[in-house]
């Protein structure tokens, strides 16, 4: 299934796979997408798959100054490939990089190769921290390039200290194993499997592999199905309707399944709403919602007998005779994989004691603080055993969620009553036997924020598995569902075994996160036969109906080619349309009546069938061909002639028009007697021309078809004004021909002394006239001719208007013309909020894609006319977001805005300030402005501006540095005051840098995480780390328990070495050589307790702090 999604920013395992997209803003699949005959690793032929390892380093990679960069070509299995970079990323912030088809453009029509791959950005200084991401696609023509948007942040790979840039050199490795591709264009899932899968609607996550699941649990299907709903019901507003309707469709439907309906039962109807939850909210969701629904019902309790077990957890003081315990009940369970080789040590670890002592005693009643064992112990276990595998961990040490890809074993039978019932509570019911057969295994494949889901399913506990891939249905064998399906690392024999020994080794992302077990003692129950007998009367008549139109549509679509559409337009939908739904041209075609007919069929059938339908007998019908004009126009062109009416249709379809040759559109014409009946069409020779007209009424702003007429081509329109006035019924004046209005409007004016054909008139030409205005009277309307209400109905476009910071509610709609300037746009919106400058209005385009506002506003006649404001690459909005100023937009575009966050001298305390200066203000201006500001002190407190960025001081800006060029959207703009130690240095004296870390856990190899807010202090000659100590605890204010557990370190490069109190710390900071001050500092090693601050003052667009949502 493919998602389309905006990529986190800071997320360290973005598994965002995406071919490359040109577009600046726009959606990009999250998930391997798979077109109909692309087939993923699980199904490939492995036939000893050539492989190969290309390096490609790249110096002066900061001065890149392409968008994008390839790399020089390389071959595997025969292609031609490179590696696709976009140094400063593809419209987001992270490095974007991909591998590209070398030759795409000159392949053969309908190429495609398969390609299992991953792709680095070696770490020069640490190999262990290279950083690298394996993927798999399927290439063609339309997905020649795939890979990572979002590879890894800018700020790692520029900032030196990582080791990914050395000396202005990045080192990128490709690994590519090319695979045999299988073609499943013409595959039949119901027919080589017996079952039809679920549509790819694209953000439906794991939702398809759930509902395969659940139907084939037989005895959930039928509870579903005897669930009461009513004929009346509509599905996409109740649940159990929706699920009645898609387990009969996959039960009885040749083909594969939507799920909308379904979706839109539950309210999960966007991305986000998957996003925002896991797969097992949402079968928690779908059961609560049906449980709640059964009840009352003859199926009530279902849901419980199926699924709910009961878990008891306790706490048993070890000295005194004291036990508590309380009694819970769960629909699934959650089984760590981290530390765990398989299900039974995750059962293990679930149940494992966990002793309360020390700092940690149980508080007993009666007893006070006593030593316990706490843990769980299991009451009963359900039929059917859902088991909810921990493969997505939030990481605390990153601050991120991460997959966990480590190899982790399922059995197919598993035995819960193992070691004399180990797991069971002393109260449960041993004479139930909890012996467990694996009915369903449901796999993830990807990354944490993007991936596929699928899943292998044994529907009658047979040993035939089958996966369910959305619409694919494959028969798969043990090994597949199972074994591959544990995770860990896949190695690939190398190409050449002589020349690289190094094994081609891939971490195995598609792995098992959810497993479905059924009781052997209930399994009869359970896999239990279900028929139409179980399904309502009404449901099935329903469910039959679908199916029937379904049909019907399928058959017209494969009969097609023996028919022919033919659409009628009639006087009747001129009037009916003209000023309603059209204003220019004379028909809109897909509203009026057509009829099928077979091509062989003679066109007097046709007409007869006319005749059945209109009441016109078929001697009084004459029809005309419409033809297409050089301007574009679509008119009435000349009737058919006695031979061409006595052909077939198909043959008449093939003379008509060409280009409109899958339909064939006639004008009925019929004329009428005074009494309304129809009369034998006139004669009409060449010099008889057909014209249609429209009158308009500038007072009503309307304008209407009031019929047509016949013309000699050398008579005048002065002498038709008779009749024209009677099809009015007013004295009227011209105001001319409606030639065309695309791309601009063309009506001509007509003069009455002239002849037809002396004007070009010609037959289906419109005519438009209207009363003749009073002398004194025309300017009294905003459209006093036709010409000027023609433009106005062309260029008219309601805008919805929406305050920037509510982006999801219309505000307030406007009409207006797309022609409006920026000034006549701004105008408007002040006007209608009722404020007086329309200069303090700034408006931000929308973003077609997203749905969001773009991030850069629309600077200060920055658009010509509100049609370009509305335009996004080849999409039109009608959306437009604005902002009230408080002071003039060209003003503030001549300004720099920082915010900057105040570091209170004694308080513990930050304020974030918005420090708004013209663009050539300098650093020195900008701490004038804020000391006006804030508090200090004292009145003669100097300040400084330092740039902080992960937790580290990066530079102390000189106050001749001028703001335009100072980022605040990534890096933190600290201020501070500068203590009075600073001020007056000895010779011996040295400012060091101090920063907190921790070591990263997650890493074999330790890694420093630094966090916390970075300062300077001062070290004087010989001072030892235990005189240090005193001055930073007093600094920080850190109680003396828990600064008694802080260890101390100088960090060079990230590599500690631990002092002593007794070390002299000056000796250490010696070193004149090292790029940037930072790379060199004083660790104080400890946990991160503090809450994390919220800047909530922070509100420029994508600040750094906070979690960002990017729209591209």
């Amino acid at each position: 299934m493919t998602m389309m999604t905006p990529p986190p920013l800071d997320q360290e395992e973005d598994e965002m796979l995406v071919p490359h997209s040109e577009f600046v803003e726009g959606p990009q699949p999250m998930e391997v997408t798979q077109t109909e005959n692309a087939i993923t690793a699980e199904n490939q032929q492995v036939e000893d798959p050539p492989t190969s390892r290309f390096t490609w380093t790249i110096e002066n990679f900061s001065r890149l100054n392409l968008k994008k960069h390839y790399s020089e070509v390389f071959f595997v299995g025969g292609y031609k490939w490179r590696v696709l970079i976009f140094p400063k990323g593809n419209n987001v912030d992270h490095l974007s990089m991909y591998l590209d088809v070398a030759d795409s453009a000159t392949l053969p029509y309908g190429w495609s190769r398969y390609a299992q791959f991953s792709l680095s950005v070696v770490n020069q200084m640490h190999n262990k921290y290279t950083i690298r991401k394996e993927t798999q696609h399927q290439f063609n023509a339309r997905e020649s390039d795939w890979g990572f948007t979002s590879f890894m942040p800018l700020s790692e790979l520029y900032d030196p200290t990582r080791g990914y840039l050395v000396n202005d050199t990045c080192i990128v490795e490709a690994e590519v194993a090319v695979r045999r591709v299988v073609d499943y264009w013409s595959y039949d899932s119901k027919k080589e499997t017996g079952f039809v899968g679920l549509k790819n609607q694209g953000a439906t996550c794991y939702m398809n592999s759930l509902l395969q699941t659940l139907y084939h649990i037989p005895y959930f299907r039928k509870a579903v199905y005897h669930m009461p709903t009513t004929e009346n019901d509509m599905p996409s507003g109740s649940i159990p309707l929706a699920l009645q309707s898609l387990f009969y469709k996959l039960q009885y439907s040749d083909n594969s399944v939507a799920t909308k309906e379904l979706t839109k039962s539950f309210g999960w109807d966007t991305y986000d709403s998957f996003m925002q939850h896991d797969v097992q909210e949402l079968n928690r969701v779908l059961c609560e919602k049906l449980e709640d629904k059964m009840k009352g019902t003859v199926v009530e309790g279902t849901i419980q007998q199926l699924f709910e077990g009961h878990h008891m957890n306790y706490i048993e003081c070890i000295n005194v005779d004291y036990k508590s315990s309380r009694k819970e009940s769960f629909y699934d369970l959650q089984l760590d994989v981290k530390g765990c080789r398989d299900v039974y040590a995750s059962f293990d670890k679930y149940v494992e004691v966990e002793r309360l002592e020390g700092d940690n005693k149980y508080h007993a009643e009666q007893y006070g603080l006593q030593d316990a064992k706490k843990g769980v112990l299991f009451i009963d276990f359900p039929p059917v055993l859902q088991l909810q595998l921990k493969r997505f961990e939030y990481d605390f040490m990153r601050d991120t969620m991460v997959k966990i890809n480590d190899r982790y074993e399922f059995p197919l039978q598993l035995d819960l009553d193992r070691d004399g019932g180990k797991y069971l509570s002393p109260d449960a019911d041993r004479s139930v036997r909890n012996l467990y057969t694996l009915h369903s295994v449901l796999v993830h494949s990807g990354g944490v924020h993007g991936g596929h889901y699928y899943a292998f399913i044994r529907p009658t506990l047979s040993d035939q598995w089958y996966k369910f891939d959305d619409e694919r249905v494959t028969k798969e064998d043990i090994k597949r569902a199972l074994e591959e399906q544990y995770g860990g690392e896949e190695e690939l024999p190398p190409a050449n075994p002589g020349f690289n020994n190094t094994p081609f080794k891939f971490t195995k992302y598609s792995n098992a996160y959810m497993l479905v077990y059924i009781r052997e003692s209930d399994k009869e129950k359970i896999i239990c036969d279900v028929d139409e007998k179980d399904i309502a009367e009404h449901l099935r008549i329903r469910l039959k109906k679908e199916q029937e139109e379904k049909e019907h549509k399928k058959k017209e679509k494969a009969e097609a080619h023996l028919y022919t559409i033919i659409k009628v337009a009639r006087q009747e939908d001129l009037a009916e349309q003209i000023g309603k739904d059209i204003y220019f041209d004379l028909v809109d075609h897909d509203k009026v009546r057509s009829f099928r007919i077979q091509k062989q069929l003679p066109f007097t059938f046709f007409k007869e069938e006319v005749a059945k339908e209109f009441g016109i007998p078929v001697q009084f019908q004459r029809f005309w061909l419409w033809a297409k004009r050089q301007n574009h126009t679509y008119r009435p062109n000349r009737p058919l002639t006695a031979q061409e009416e006595a052909q077939s249709v198909g043959q008449l379809r093939e003379v008509s028009n060409k280009a409109h040759n899958a339909e064939l559109r006639l004008f009925l014409e019929v004329e009428f007697g005074p009494d309304l009946r129809p009369l034998p069409p006139p004669d009409k020779t060449k010099e008889d021309i057909l014209l249609f007209f429209k009158l308009y009424d500038p007072a009503k702003e309307e304008l209407r078809f009031v019929g047509r007429l016949f013309v000699k081509a050398l008579g005048k329109p002065s002498e038709i004004l008779m009749k024209m006035n009677e099809m009015a019924g007013l004295l009227i004046s011209f105001n001319g021909q409606e030639i065309k209005f695309e791309p601009n409007v063309m009506c001509e004016h007509i003069d009455r002394k002239l002849t037809f054909r002396s004007s070009q008139l010609e037959d289906g030409d419109i005519i438009c006239y209207q009363k003749s205005p009073l002398s004194e009277g025309g300017s009294q309307y905003r459209y006093p001719d036709v010409p000027s209400f023609l433009e106005y109905v062309h260029n008219r476009q309601v805008v919805h208007f929406r305050a920037l910071e509510k982006p999801k509610e219309d505000d307030f709609c406007l009409e207006l013309s797309k022609l409006f300037s920026y000034d006549d746009v701004v105008e408007r919106v002040a006007h209608h909020l009722g404020l007086d400058d329309p200069t303090k209005i700034r408006l931000t385009s929308h973003n077609c894609y997203s749905q969001q506002p773009k991030p850069q506003p629309i600077k200060y006649r920055g658009a010509d006319h509100l049609s370009d404001m509305l335009v996004h690459y080849n999409q039109t909005s009608d959306i437009l977001y604005y902002e009230v100023l408080d002071i003039p937009l060209p003003e503030l575009q001549g300004l720099k805005t920082l915010k900057v966050a105040f570091h209170h001298a004694t308080k513990d305390e930050v304020v974030i300030h918005s420090i708004r200066l013209p663009k050539n203000s300098t650093v020195g201006d900008v701490i004038n402005d804020l000391k006006t500001k804030v508090e200090l002190s004292h009145p003669n407190a100097e300040l400084r501006l330092i740039e902080v960025f992960y937790h580290k001081i990066y530079k102390i800006f000189p106050h001749h540095e001028k703001i335009e060029n100072i980022n605040d959207q990534y890096w933190t703009l600290r201020a501070e005051e500068i203590p009075e130690e600073e001020k007056d240095l000895g010779p011996q004296d040295r400012l060091i840098h101090v920063y907190h870390f921790m070591k990263d856990a997650n890493q074999n190899q330790m890694q420093v995480q630094n966090f916390g807010e970075p300062f300077f202090l001062v070290i004087h000659e010989g001072e030892t780390l235990a005189e240090v100590k005193v001055r930073i605890q007093k600094k920080l204010q850190v109680p003396d328990e828990e600064f008694s557990k802080w260890k101390f370190a100088f960090l060079s490069l990230g590599r500690p070495e631990y002092l002593q109190d007794t070390d002299i710390v000056s000796s250490r900071f010696q070193r004149r050589d090292v790029y940037g001050a930072w790379e060199q500092y004083l660790g104080l090693e400890h946990a991160d307790t503090a809450p994390k601050r919220s800047y909530t003052a922070n509100q420029n667009r994508h600040t750094f702090e906070k979690p960002v949502k990017i729209y591209n």
